[in-house]
């Protein structure tokens, strides 16, 4: 009898361990999953109004790496005491001279239609106004849709590569603003 009691410990041990096997496997793919390629993310303010709401929640796409024009981006703050992430808009790409005039978008001279909804009127603008002639390799000028009440590359400067997170373009609350966000 004994020997019974000590066989079903062990058998008893097992099965719990097979058992659990497939939990810590799920908890594993999610945390990698999370880690490497996408996580939620939440809107905080309005400085992206009218695409995107306070407390709205976005899909983070981490894999991402290559940004264009436009593109809706997570960076982080390193410009505050805070340690906060800022979601903006890509508008200037390396090598790029940014300048609006008459709130009209122009990069190398050029006049580039914004094809987005802003809240507001874009008070004219020099990239030399922050020091720069172009937009060095590795950096990105960014801005919020809401262009009067947006800590953007105007006020922090430009963006280092290496401080964003990865870009956005699906919501997932509030329920009415599910699916992609209109660029």
């Amino acid at each position: 009898m004994e020997n019974e009691i000590t066989e079903e410990k062990p058998n008893r041990l097992i099965k719990f361990i097979k058992e659990l096997i497939p939990y810590v496997v799920i908890i594993l793919i999610v945390i990698l999953i999370r880690t490497y390629l996408v996580t939620p993310i939440q809107v905080d303010g309005s400085s992206m109004n009218p695409t995107l709401t306070n407390k709205e929640v976005l899909i983070l796409k981490k894999y991402e790496h290559s940004f264009k024009r436009f593109d809706v981006i997570v960076f982080n703050n390193t410009f505050s005491n805070r340690n906060e992430r800022l979601i903006k808009r890509v508008i200037g790409l390396p090598g790029e001279h940014v300048e609006y005039i008459d709130n009209k978008l122009y990069i190398n001279g050029k006049h580039i239609k914004e094809n987005f909804k802003r809240n507001s009127e874009t008070n004219d603008f020099k990239l030399e106004s922050i020091d720069y002639d172009i937009i060095p390799e590795g950096y990105y000028f960014v801005m919020g849709d809401n262009r009067k009440n947006s800590t953007d590359s105007r006020v922090i400067g430009l963006i280092s590569k290496e401080q964003i997170q990865g870009s956005t373009n699906f919501s997932v609350y509030p329920f009415d603003n599910f699916g992609k966000i209109n660029k």
